[in-house]
């Protein structure tokens, strides 16, 4: 089990362990040793995102090894840049919608997708062998150019492969309403879809590498549907702070879920025959809605653990075209592996003009059942607390009660110290108070000796 890697790369508290600059520099060594020879760069807004960079190039450049820094782009640029270009591998500095105190590290292989837990874990067993230990960082200086550049038309790669995923000629005449969360999206969205002909209205602050997912974002979505009705808007997206996801809004400023976008895509691509397997990839967080409305279009549902690499790699198993997450992390089969929150609402923008209709009307046959999510903070003692015989009696209680007529999920996060519960069902005041229930259960094991029951606690992602 690695203990370094979480759902989506090394996440944690910018300038602490893992992400201080000595073990950041040994992680980029690593690469190298491990027989990277080229790596393309790309962070988030974040102000540690530039020293975070410095101190992985270096270490890369350390075992003689080539980095190319492509600025800030979205996540899902990267592993664009990797598919079309000579890069043995890329990597994003970036915490996606954590706060701005956070940062991490993606890593994408030299075809463009994450590491599998394999690669993850033999990156992990060099960077604690001594192999890893044999070179300290260089003084601040100037670093030789021919192993560290700046490529500046990165961005402009990443442009004309989403222009290039359109099957439109214009977005013309659609209003668009868009929040960038104060990241890596603002280089890349406001002026791709405005040259595209559509009216745009940004409402986030510009980046000053603090304010990401600020009240803003992916994660906060409600300002931004209250200013698609203001403006009435056809759609709205809100992305997170590198813009590998979306969420988006009617025109009525309904909030509509990677589920609501699953839905409307798949039947989209289903009456244009672009949807062989008449299935759809999701994880075990979606909604039971989903699966009852791709089942009225006989299209299946299948189920993966959290993560959008689960989730890539289950379809490229099984040959499917669409996959995502309700977090809004999107994986368009036919154009990219990676979910990319831009390339979502630009397809999402095309339906709405090949149908002329609207978005409400196009996601209407999706009923979502109740489902009520709290998190719970533990720190280090998550799958600790998921193993005491008391949670697991309260979790099991609720199971029981709910059999039937809906479920109950309690996972340790990837990307965050927390305990993450969902209740789905019927009653919403049912679930709530079955959450409450396992909430407070968990917040009191935390503050006493655990109470093992030998069994590991569930869905470790």
């Amino acid at each position: 089990m690695s203990t370094l890697f979480g759902t989506d790369g090394i996440r944690g508290v910018a300038g602490e362990p893992p992400l201080d600059p000595a073990t950041i520099f040994r992680i980029g060594r690593c690469l190298a040793v491990q027989g990277c020879r080229s790596l393309v760069v790309g962070r988030d807004t974040r102000e540690s995102g530039p020293w975070i960079e410095e101190a992985l190039s270096r270490g890369f450049t350390d075992a003689g090894a080539r980095v190319t820094s492509a600025g800030v782009l979205p996540t899902p640029a990267i592993s664009v840049l990797c598919r079309d270009s000579e890069f043995d591998a890329g990597v994003v500095v970036s915490a996606s919608h954590n706060v701005y105190s956070d940062n991490g590290l993606k890593f994408f292989t030299g075809q463009g997708r994450k590491l599998s837990r394999r690669q993850e874990l033999a990156l992990e067993a060099l960077l604690e062998s001594d192999h890893a230990s044999v070179r300290v960082p260089r003084p601040p200086g100037p670093s030789p150019p021919a192993l560290i550049r700046t490529d500046p038309g990165c961005l402009g790669k990443y442009s004309r492969f989403l222009r290039s995923a359109l099957e439109v000629e214009s977005l013309e005449p659609l209003n668009l309403v868009l929040d960038c969360a104060s990241g890596a999206a603002s280089q890349v969205a406001p002026r791709l879809f405005s040259d595209l002909g559509a009216r745009v209205t940004m409402i986030d602050a510009p980046p000053d590498g603090r304010n990401i997912n600020r009240d803003c974002g992916a994660v906060h979505p409600r300002r931004m549907a209250r200013v698609v009705v203001e403006k009435g808007a056809d759609l709205g997206a809100a992305f997170d702070g590198d813009a590998d996801r979306a969420i988006l809004a009617d025109h009525r400023g309904r909030i509509l879920t990677g589920d609501h976008i699953l839905f409307v895509l798949a039947r989209r691509l289903l009456e244009r025959n672009r949807l062989p397997t008449r299935r759809v990839v999701a994880t075990v967080m979606s909604n039971l809605g989903l699966e009852a409305a791709l089942a009225s279009l006989n299209v299946g549902l299948v189920r993966t653990r959290v993560g959008d690499r689960n989730v890539l790699e289950s379809m490229l198993e099984g040959g499917d075209a669409l996959g995502g997450e309700p977090s809004g992390h999107i994986i368009l089969g036919e154009h990219s592996l990676a979910g990319d929150g831009i390339l979502t609402t630009l397809k999402m923008a095309q339906v709405l003009i090949q149908e002329r209709r609207s978005l409400a009307r196009l996601s209407a046959g999706l009923r979502l059942r109740p489902q009520v999510l709290r998190n719970v903070i533990v720190g280090r003692r998550g799958r600790d607390l998921l193993d005491d015989r008391r949670v697991r009696g309260r979790i099991e209680s609720v199971q029981e009660l709910l059999q039937g007529r809906g479920r109950v999920l309690v996972r340790c996060s990837g990307t965050e110290p927390v305990v993450r519960i969902m209740a789905e069902g019927e009653d919403r005041e049912q679930l709530e108070a079955c959450v409450e229930g396992i909430a407070a259960q968990i917040r009191s094991s935390r503050e006493r000796p655990a109470a093992t029951s030998g069994t590991r606690g569930q869905e470790p992602s």
